[in-house]
């Protein structure tokens, strides 16, 4: 059977494939005094909290799981609405924002919606993978623009001039990123929307970690530019609810009818059972629940990174936001004799039961050089992987 050009584009899910191998490792550890820690994932350890799930079981219970308006309830619409104006001080009606079968959807809508074939986006290297694979299911080319740690391993004004060609049609940002945990400053955020709107481009932000910000200076929504700027969110992260597939976007106003429509074909409308549930997202008791949480992830970070640093898994550029640790293993392979991060992840696993994410999924630029640590995982399983990473390194010795 032959099959499609668009389909043999995409490539692997390697976060996805290191996964599967520390779950067979796994089973063979589980029996044993070091079960696998799994810090690859970035999925929080909390899930929905109770009025959430209390939401959830009403609607099935009332039977209200039918065919919700493809663009999301209107109710819950305007709960988003108001968190934007409570949280961010920002007026986003609720016309423009468009509920989705989770950001993937939000992002594949958003694609095809704006990406004609051959059109080129600018993105930063490293960056989330699966994003660019939105880019080429449009037909589609993303352009990965190195960054480093200088540049907090985000695009600037200077570096989407400098690589903007005739192909380009615009830029897609991630702020908090993964897998960096890094988010880009206000002001540098509207240096780079006001060249892409000069010419005529677009300007996608991913913002689905923007609940999770730990620095006043960031954690700003970038719907405060102006009504151009299309925004991607989600109830995955920062309201916990990873498996229940719901999320957003905020769109202008002439896109609202033309993404309404593909979405009506493709995903008729987002879960129903979600959609309700979600409602509860915003009660008082729930963003309690989740500022209590948010400190929590906080806290983690700044225990875990300095644990770290101190044994030669730099983080060069602390995060701000997410629950990421970007960590630079080039010192430890070397010294290891290991060639790069893919095979010092693996080595992770079978040594020390730890599983990580190597950084080849999230492009070229020095990223054999790094894995992803997720924070996501509890304190006590940090202390864990921390006692064992000391160990194997001073075994090593």
């Amino acid at each position: 059977m032959k099959i499609s050009g668009r389909a043999r584009r995409i490539e692997p899910f390697h976060v996805m494939e290191v996964a599967k191998a520390a779950s067979r490792l796994a089973r063979d550890f589980a029996h044993t005094d070091r079960p696998m820690v799994f810090l690859n994932i970035g999925e929080p350890d909390f899930t929905a909290p109770p009025l959430v799930q209390e939401a959830a079981a009403r609607a099935i219970r009332d039977g209200a799981t039918q065919y919700t308006h493809a663009t999301g309830l209107e109710s819950l619409r305007e709960r988003i609405s108001g968190w934007y104006a409570q949280r961010f001080g920002v007026q986003v009606p609720a016309r423009r924002i468009i509920v989705t079968a989770g950001a993937s959807a939000a992002l594949h809508l958003a694609c095809l919606t704006l990406i004609e074939a051959g059109d080129e986006i600018l993105m930063p290297d490293p960056s989330y993978p699966c994003n660019r694979q939105f880019v080429s299911a449009a037909e589609g080319r993303a352009v990965l623009v190195p960054t480093t740690a200088a540049d907090r391993y985000q695009l600037s004004a200077a570096s989407v001039q400098a690589h903007w060609g005739l192909a380009t049609r615009g830029v897609l940002l991630a702020s908090p990123s993964n897998p960096t945990g890094t988010s880009i400053h206000l002001d540098e955020l509207r240096r780079i929307h006001e060249f892409v709107q000069a010419r005529g481009g677009i300007t996608l932000l991913d913002e689905i970690y923007l609940g999770l910000s730990y620095d006043d200076t960031y954690g700003h929504t970038g719907l405060g530019l102006d009504d151009q700027v299309i925004s991607i969110n989600s109830f995955s992260k920062y309201f916990n609810m990873t498996g229940w597939r719901l999320g957003w976007m905020v769109v202008p106003d002439a896109l609202a009818p033309v993404i309404e429509r593909l979405a009506q074909n493709l995903f008729i409308c987002p879960s129903t059972v979600a959609q309700h549930a979600a409602l509860a997202c915003f009660e008082p008791q729930s963003i309690a629940e989740y500022e209590q949480r948010r400190s929590q992830f906080r806290a983690r970070r700044d225990w875990f990174i300095p644990q770290l640093d101190a044994i030669g898994l730099t983080v060069p550029v602390m995060p701000d936001g997410a629950f990421y640790a970007w960590a630079d293993c080039s010192q430890l392979c070397r010294r290891l004799g290991i060639a790069d991060s893919w095979d010092f992840a693996f080595e992770m696993m079978q040594r020390a039961h730890i599983a990580v994410t190597p950084g080849r999924d999230f492009g070229t630029a020095q990223t054999q050089h790094f894995v992803r640590f997720s924070t996501a995982s509890s304190m006590a399983q940090l202390q864990e992987a921390a006692g064992r990473l000391k160990a194997m390194i001073g075994a090593a010795q």
